[in-house]
């Protein structure tokens, strides 16, 4: 199948939407940089479209009827939504499901120290990162501190002109020839990503004496309680209290548009918030649906889909159970039938085809910046290992909506075949015996710091989001 660039394929009413999209798409990145932030922004944007809070609903023994809007939130950091449809639940969902946690470096739970005068916070990387990509670039740091009495600290600091921004340093090329003859997963150490955040010593006040050159003094460690006493002015926290916090050091900046032509947008965690954010659109746009509409914000994908907020956890199928059961239309039996009769699309992103790294892809069945919207029969890696493998019955299902819907798209693998690979939620969702492939967005630089989109990509994304969620399943 020949691959075309699909930007010459569009009217100018169609060009001026997507301009207005992507800008929106950028405002999501920019507010939404970790999964806490991710669920607040969606929260504030369905709450204004009028979804209403399941736990809230159930406490009330409301009953639930076609068209009602209905969200569950777990821990801040998961988020399920659905829109109930005219037919039974146990006729099976339209499912969209993405994962909004991304590449980044944890701030461990005992991180202040000083060397030599430079106050650092130590940190432990999370996902899959080239170590050297994190060195000498701004960061910021998102997150929350806990006190011992439940007083929830927002932090937030890096992003705005004023704020202050942290680096991890690295040996200057005059002196790094033996640094420089090191493999590039050892040319940074994981326990070297510690970010330096101060270098100004506190000084201790003397009383006033006869001696006119008697100076204040600095302490020991004088820079970390520099840092503490500003933790303390700002915003009321000790240094106890990050053993109860969650902070997550990443790029600073806004996300960018990219090229002359502006084409691209540049930024951080578009791995998987680029399919979130198509899918969020598409929610929000649908109406009048035969059946059931879910969409699924995931957390963890990046280390295995682990943990109460991650896709193997209970969350998902113990909120469907509740929701059944506010339509009249729960038991054991019907649960299941829910859930093998659903149709998914697992929207997460491809690997963008790169011509300087042409060597590890295969081209044709690479996905293509500007290449529409992608399908990925299976992922995996090597022989296909830990992949969800799509039927070809779904498949035809897929490409006749596309098809009747004139939507751009592609069909990719990540790579070649022996190079490596990757995986997704979707094997966990197929569990349940529902049909499940992965649909997402081309990405170059995927888990870099700052990754590529083309907007063309993203708005075809969000077109094949909302068709799928008008279908009436296979």
């Amino acid at each position: 199948m020949e691959k075309k660039n699909i930007w010459e394929f569009y009217t100018n009413e169609q060009l001026a939407e997507i301009e207005t999209f992507t800008k929106k798409y950028r405002d999501f990145l920019d507010q939404g940089k970790t999964e806490r932030e991710c669920v607040d922004v969606t929260v504030n944007m369905i709450e204004a479209a009028g979804y209403r809070e399941l736990p809230k609903l159930v406490a009330a023994g409301a009953e639930l009827k076609a068209g009602d809007k209905v969200y569950n939130v777990l821990m801040n950091k998961m988020i399920i939504m659905f829109i109930i449809g005219e037919d039974k639940l146990s006729k099976g969902m339209n499912i969209l499901g993405s994962h909004i946690d991304s590449p980044r470096l944890d701030v461990k739970q005992n991180p202040l120290y000083e060397e030599e005068g430079l106050a650092y916070l130590d940190t432990h990387y999370y996902g899959g990162v080239k170590k050297y990509q994190w060195v000498t670039i701004p960061l910021a740091i998102h997150g929350v501190m806990v006190k011992k009495d439940g007083t929830c600290v927002e932090i937030n600091i890096g992003e705005e002109d004023n704020d202050p921004v942290f680096f991890i340093s690295d040996l200057l090329p005059h002196l790094a020839a033996e640094q420089m003859e090191k493999k590039a997963n050892k040319f940074i150490e994981g326990e070297a990503l510690d970010i330096i955040v101060g270098n100004k010593p506190i000084l201790i006040k003397k009383e006033e004496t006869d001696q006119a050159d008697k100076k204040d003094e600095p302490i020991k460690e004088a820079v970390k309680k520099g840092i503490l006493e500003i933790l303390k002015q700002s915003y009321d926290v000790e240094e106890e209290d990050f053993i109860s916090a969650e902070l997550e050091v990443v790029p600073a900046g806004r996300a960018r548009e990219a090229g002359f032509d502006r084409s691209m947008i540049l930024a951080y965690g578009q791995d998987d918030r680029v399919c979130s954010f198509a899918g969020l659109v598409a929610m929000l746009e649908a109406e009048n649906l035969k059946r059931t509409a879910c969409l699924i914000f995931a957390d963890k994908e990046e280390i295995g889909s682990v943990g109460a907020t991650g896709m193997h956890s209970r969350f998902f199928e113990n909120t469907v159970a509740e929701l059944m059961n506010l339509t009249g239309d729960y038991s054991e039996l019907n649960l299941r039938r829910v859930l093998a009769s659903s149709c998914m699309l697992s929207t997460d992103v491809g690997a963008a085809y790169d011509p300087f790294y042409k060597s590890s892809f295969e081209k044709r069945n690479a996905a293509m910046l500007s290449g529409g919207v992608i399908y990925k029969k299976f992922t995996g890696a090597r022989g296909k290992s830990g992949s969800n493998d799509a039927n070809a019955e779904y498949l035809g299902y897929i490409r006749k909506m596309m098809e009747e819907f004139n939507i751009r798209f592609q069909t990719a693998e990540i790579g070649k075949v022996d190079v490596g690979g990757g995986g997704t939620i979707a094997y966990i969702l197929a569990n349940y015996g529902m049909n499940v492939i992965d649909s997402g967005v081309a990405v170059m630089n995927m888990h870099a710091p700052w990754e590529a989109t083309s907007k063309a990509d993203i708005y075809e994304a969000k077109r094949a989001y909302s068709a799928f969620l008008t279908g009436l399943g296979l």
